[in-house]
């Protein structure tokens, strides 16, 4: 049964399930989890009116399931989630002049090889994503300059070492879970990565052609589940910085109860120091195991306030506020019901645009516009 708190639904989008929804502008963009859905453009300028502009589809056995726009210029992955590779398809990047959002037009491509590129970070001219590359065993990061999108430079690689066994590494974590570089976000001259079941890593890029490592952490294999998200707050709060960490409710490395999140003190960010953690009042941080995609995946990165909007896979959004950031508390929340054919919502990811409206695109269908009341 639907349930709502300090959030009211201004408007809702009906369309196939997506992996990632961003809004420039008045202009929401989605990247659907599954072929032959794509990308789709809608225009939001009448959230209670949602309308689609145009749609980019993707050929079977693959999927563009993560996009970012800025002004006329959207980027897009291509990634493999098939057994084989479809003819003239290849997998990493696609960028596109978005200028006449009707018909977006490809510009071009950054090209890889194996499954692809993942999730990614982009600035307006850097692109920061996990991909697949020639010589590396699992998802490496990769930084990409779009100064002049018809022809894409990559500025430079970064990957744990041990993965590059093309370069006479040697690959040291045997039978255990595979290096996978899941999602990098930059703040200033950092970047914050997520690593899966490796942890996360803050880098320094004062000099993005050669970025070095500051620190990582792992709360795994104790808490079995991968980390999704590093995401530092663009604020201090009692003269510290933070970072909300995110694992996702998904391979876990054993049965578990569902993913939460956490709360890292990085004031000093040569030693990340875990302060807390939270969870939906009624899932068990310890408790009896759960099916998957029943806990924390994904917040928002935009970020306003303390008050954090996440995307909480089968409990909808949670509005957290980490005023206090060894006591986050939830101030709100929203539970739509299932859609048609559904049963069970799915969270996946979540934004808010410049007028304080909230996004939330389901994995299996549709995406909602909510407000704070």
């Amino acid at each position: 049964m639907a349930s709502a708190e300090g959030l009211k639904e201004v408007g809702y989008f009906d369309c196939a399930g997506g992996g990632q929804i961003r809004v420039d502008g008045t202009t929401a963009y989605i990247g659907h989890m599954a072929n032959p859905f794509g990308t789709s453009i809608v225009d939001v300028a009448d959230p209670k009116n949602p309308k689609l502009l145009s749609h980019i589809g993707m050929p079977e056995g693959t999927h563009s399931h993560k996009v970012h726009a800025q002004g006329d210029l959207m980027v897009r992955n291509h990634e493999l989630i098939g057994p084989g590779m479809p003819d003239d398809f290849h997998t990493g990047v696609g960028i596109y002049d978005v200028s006449d959002k009707t018909n977006p037009r490809q510009i071009s491509t950054w090209d890889t090889v194996g499954r692809g590129v993942h999730r990614f970070d982009f600035d307006g001219r850097y692109m920061y994503f996990s991909s697949t590359v020639e010589g590396y065993r699992g998802p490496i990061m990769v930084v990409l300059d779009l100064k002049d999108p018809e022809n894409p430079v990559e500025v430079c690689k970064w990957w744990i070492p041990g993965q590059w066994e093309a370069g006479g590494e040697e690959y040291p974590w045997g039978d255990g879970p595979e290096p996978r570089c899941h999602h990098p976000l930059r703040m200033g001259n950092r970047l914050y990565m997520s690593y899966w079941h490796h942890g996360l890593f803050i880098l320094d890029i004062e000099d993005l052609s050669n970025p070095k490592m500051i620190s990582s952490f792992n709360t795994g294999p104790t808490f079995p589940h991968p980390t999704h998200t590093a995401l530092p707050l663009p604020f201090d709060i009692g003269g510290h910085r933070h970072m909300i960490v995110a694992d996702e409710d998904v391979a876990k490395l054993r049965p578990h109860a569902p993913a939460f999140m956490w709360i890292f003190d990085i004031t000093d960010e040569t030693n990340p120091i875990p302060v807390s953690s939270w969870q939906v009042n009624g899932l068990d941080m310890i408790g009896e195991p759960q099916g998957m995609f029943t806990g924390c995946h994904q917040p928002s990165e935009i970020i306003t306030s303390s008050v954090i909007p996440f995307a909480w896979f089968a409990r909808g959004i949670r509005m957290i506020d980490i005023a206090n950031p060894h006591a986050p508390v939830e101030v709100g929340h929203f539970e739509p019901d299932p859609q048609p054919g559904c049963d069970r919502i799915c969270a996946n990811d979540i934004t808010v645009d410049d007028r304080g409206l909230i996004y939330v695109i389901d994995r299996l269908r549709g995406f909602h516009i909510v407000e704070q009341v």
